[in-house]
Protein backbone atom coordinates (compact mmCIF):
# COMPACT_ATOMS: atom_id res chain seq x y z
CA UNK A 1 0.00 0.00 0.00
CA UNK A 2 1.29 3.44 -0.81
CA UNK A 3 -0.11 6.50 0.30
CA UNK A 4 1.70 10.09 -1.56
CA UNK A 5 0.51 13.33 -0.95
CA UNK A 6 -0.94 14.66 -5.03
CA UNK A 7 -1.61 18.31 -4.27
CA UNK A 8 -2.51 20.97 -2.31
CA UNK A 9 -4.32 24.34 -2.29
CA UNK A 10 -3.11 26.81 0.16
CA UNK A 11 -4.99 30.28 1.66
CA UNK A 12 -2.69 33.25 3.19
CA UNK A 13 0.08 30.59 3.32
CA UNK A 14 -1.63 28.07 5.43
CA UNK A 15 -2.76 24.55 3.77
CA UNK A 16 -6.66 24.95 3.37
CA UNK A 17 -7.11 21.19 1.24
CA UNK A 18 -5.27 18.73 0.16
CA UNK A 19 -5.11 15.44 -1.64
CA UNK A 20 -3.53 11.89 -1.45
CA UNK A 21 -3.50 9.12 -3.78
CA UNK A 22 -3.76 5.71 -2.22
CA UNK A 23 -3.18 2.72 -4.08
CA UNK A 24 -3.84 -1.07 -2.65
CA UNK A 25 -2.05 -3.24 -4.64
CA UNK A 26 -2.87 -7.54 -4.17
CA UNK A 27 -0.91 -10.35 -5.20
CA UNK A 28 -3.26 -11.53 -7.50
CA UNK A 29 -3.18 -8.71 -9.67
CA UNK A 30 -5.77 -6.96 -7.96
CA UNK A 31 -5.41 -3.06 -7.38
CA UNK A 32 -7.37 0.02 -5.65
CA UNK A 33 -6.64 3.36 -6.57
CA UNK A 34 -8.06 6.21 -4.40
CA UNK A 35 -8.18 9.87 -3.90
CA UNK A 36 -8.67 11.00 -0.16
CA UNK A 37 -9.15 14.90 0.38
CA UNK A 38 -8.40 16.64 3.85
CA UNK A 39 -10.13 20.00 4.39
CA UNK A 40 -11.08 21.81 7.05
CA UNK A 41 -9.31 18.68 9.55
CA UNK A 42 -11.92 16.35 8.02
CA UNK A 43 -10.42 13.51 6.03
CA UNK A 44 -12.74 11.82 2.68
CA UNK A 45 -12.43 9.79 0.08
CA UNK A 46 -13.54 11.57 -3.24
CA UNK A 47 -12.68 8.75 -6.04
CA UNK A 48 -12.49 4.94 -5.69
CA UNK A 49 -11.37 3.13 -8.90
CA UNK A 50 -10.63 -0.78 -8.45
CA UNK A 51 -9.68 -3.73 -10.81
CA UNK A 52 -11.48 -5.99 -10.75
CA UNK A 53 -14.71 -4.15 -9.29
CA UNK A 54 -15.65 -3.54 -5.75
CA UNK A 55 -18.88 -4.65 -4.09
CA UNK A 56 -20.48 -2.80 -1.07
CA UNK A 57 -18.96 -5.16 1.33
CA UNK A 58 -15.75 -4.63 0.13
CA UNK A 59 -15.49 -1.05 -0.48
CA UNK A 60 -15.89 -1.08 3.47
CA UNK A 61 -13.52 -3.73 4.44
CA UNK A 62 -11.12 -1.45 2.05
CA UNK A 63 -11.99 2.09 3.85
CA UNK A 64 -11.13 -0.12 7.06
CA UNK A 65 -7.26 -1.56 5.59
CA UNK A 66 -6.40 2.18 4.57
CA UNK A 67 -7.94 4.40 7.66
CA UNK A 68 -4.27 3.78 9.64
CA UNK A 69 -1.95 4.19 6.62
CA UNK A 70 -4.35 7.35 5.74
CA UNK A 71 -4.24 8.96 9.02
CA UNK A 72 -0.30 8.50 9.50
CA UNK A 73 0.57 10.40 5.92
CA UNK A 74 -2.44 13.17 7.14
CA UNK A 75 -1.43 13.15 10.76
CA UNK A 76 0.44 16.48 10.45
CA UNK A 77 -2.48 18.11 8.69
CA UNK A 78 -5.26 16.97 11.20
CA UNK A 79 -3.72 18.05 14.63
CA UNK A 80 -5.37 16.46 17.73
CA UNK A 81 -8.06 13.88 15.85
CA UNK A 82 -5.95 10.72 17.28
CA UNK A 83 -4.40 9.75 20.49
CA UNK A 84 -2.51 6.76 21.94
CA UNK A 85 -3.81 3.90 23.18
CA UNK A 86 -2.07 1.08 25.95
CA UNK A 87 0.39 -0.33 23.31
CA UNK A 88 1.46 3.20 22.15
CA UNK A 89 -0.24 2.76 18.49
CA UNK A 90 -1.93 5.73 17.35
CA UNK A 91 -5.62 5.29 16.69
CA UNK A 92 -8.53 8.29 15.76
CA UNK A 93 -10.03 9.73 18.60
CA UNK A 94 -14.09 8.49 19.03
CA UNK A 95 -16.52 10.52 21.21
CA UNK A 96 -17.65 8.66 23.82
CA UNK A 97 -21.09 7.04 23.44
CA UNK A 98 -23.40 5.78 26.06
CA UNK A 99 -24.53 2.12 25.38
CA UNK A 100 -28.17 0.95 25.57
CA UNK A 101 -31.50 2.95 26.09
CA UNK A 102 -29.27 6.13 26.88
CA UNK A 103 -27.52 6.17 23.41
CA UNK A 104 -30.38 5.58 21.32
CA UNK A 105 -32.28 8.23 22.72
CA UNK A 106 -29.17 10.16 21.67
CA UNK A 107 -29.15 8.84 18.93
CA UNK A 108 -32.69 9.57 17.82
CA UNK A 109 -32.31 13.14 19.37
CA UNK A 110 -29.56 13.82 17.14
CA UNK A 111 -31.73 12.19 14.43
CA UNK A 112 -34.87 14.87 14.99
CA UNK A 113 -32.65 17.71 15.39
CA UNK A 114 -31.21 17.33 11.83
CA UNK A 115 -34.38 16.44 10.40
CA UNK A 116 -35.88 19.82 11.83
CA UNK A 117 -32.99 21.85 10.76
CA UNK A 118 -33.25 20.27 7.51
CA UNK A 119 -30.00 18.46 7.57
CA UNK A 120 -28.72 14.81 6.72
CA UNK A 121 -30.11 13.14 9.87
CA UNK A 122 -27.82 10.21 9.04
CA UNK A 123 -25.27 12.45 9.03
CA UNK A 124 -26.09 13.98 11.85
CA UNK A 125 -25.94 10.70 13.57
CA UNK A 126 -22.99 10.01 12.26
CA UNK A 127 -20.71 13.11 13.05
CA UNK A 128 -22.47 12.64 16.92
CA UNK A 129 -21.67 9.13 17.43
CA UNK A 130 -18.34 8.65 15.39
CA UNK A 131 -19.46 6.07 13.77
CA UNK A 132 -19.62 4.40 10.29
CA UNK A 133 -22.55 4.85 7.98
CA UNK A 134 -23.22 1.40 8.43
CA UNK A 135 -23.03 1.64 12.18
CA UNK A 136 -25.17 4.68 12.51
CA UNK A 137 -28.12 3.25 10.01
CA UNK A 138 -27.55 0.35 12.96
CA UNK A 139 -28.13 2.77 15.72
CA UNK A 140 -30.96 4.57 13.87
CA UNK A 141 -32.68 1.34 13.16
CA UNK A 142 -32.34 0.63 17.22
CA UNK A 143 -33.70 3.73 18.03
CA UNK A 144 -37.15 3.18 15.70
CA UNK A 145 -37.32 -0.56 17.35
CA UNK A 146 -37.08 1.04 21.04
CA UNK A 147 -39.87 3.28 19.89
CA UNK A 148 -37.88 6.57 19.80
CA UNK A 149 -38.34 7.42 16.44
CA UNK A 150 -41.74 6.91 14.32
CA UNK A 151 -41.53 3.90 11.75
CA UNK A 152 -40.10 4.27 8.51
CA UNK A 153 -42.98 2.90 6.76
CA UNK A 154 -46.76 2.88 8.04
CA UNK A 155 -47.63 -0.50 8.88
CA UNK A 156 -50.72 -2.05 6.54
Amino acid sequence: MSVRPAWEVRESGAAATSWFNVRLAFTDGARVDLLAVLSQAALSIEDVRAEPPLSLDDLAVVAEWIEEPLFEACGSHLGGGREQDRDGQARRARPAWPRGAEGLLLVAEAYRAAQEDGADPVLAVMGATGHSRRESLRLIAGARDAGFLTPRHARR
